[in-house]
């Protein structure tokens, strides 16, 4: 059975390139991005991983840690990750699951038959603290990332989670935002003090309340 939006990120323990993690107590409080990847010593995952690394702050600041998975074992990866220091001019730091077993593969659902029989497709999970999954994105091989999107994504989730808006199509942090249906015309000045626009009845528009 597939996993959707809103189910329970299936917790597991695993071998990394970092040693063993649990993964809830690996992610503890924070938010976590876990993605996968069709094999060790591919050209698109060694640009994928090489740009996550150089991101590594960007991610800290949103108190996001980050997890990869191939079904390749840990030596291997080991290995690639010097390829991927070297030819992206990065440190990769997080850690890269070993899944020989595929078994985590299958609890996530990253292995889709009509694609391989045996490959991850690129699957990308945000897990919120909560440990509940709140988006699913998942690329063919041939395609790689977007990770100002993925970034994109977590400001969104992060912003909706703590206030009672939603973001708009193409919003950036900053950008005004969509008050909740739920929340009466007439109560939202005193909850959104910076004021907000009535394009519609229920399309109501105000500054991000957290900037």
């Amino acid at each position: 059975m597939s996993l959707r939006i809103g189910d329970d990120a299936p917790n597991f323990k695993a071998n990394t390139s970092l040693g063993e993690i649990d993964f809830y107590e690996y992610l503890g409080d924070s938010w976590g991005v876990l993605f996968s990847h069709p094999a060790d010593y591919t050209p698109v995952c060694t640009t994928e991983l090489g740009k996550t690394a150089s991101l590594k702050d960007e991610f800290e600041k949103r108190n996001v840690k980050v997890v990869a998975l191939s079904t390749d074992n840990v030596e291997s990866h080991k290995g690639w990750i010097n390829d991927i220091n070297e030819t992206q001019g990065v440190e990769v730091t997080f850690p890269i699951i070993g899944d020989e077993s595929r078994e985590i593969s299958q609890a996530y659902d990253m292995i889709h038959p009509n694609a391989s029989l045996t490959a991850t497709v690129r699957s990308l999970f945000i897990i919120g603290p909560d440990k509940k999954i709140k988006l699913i994105i998942s690329y063919p091989a041939s395609t790689g990332r977007n990770f100002q999107e993925i970034l994109r994504v977590i400001d969104s989730l992060q912003l909706t989670a703590y206030h009672s808006v939603a973001t708009p199509a193409d919003w950036k942090d900053g950008e005004q935002v969509v008050v909740l249906p739920s929340i009466k015309t007439e109560d939202i000045p005193a909850k959104f003090p910076k004021g907000f626009v009535e394009v519609k009845p229920y399309l109501r528009l105000t500054p991000q309340p957290n900037k």
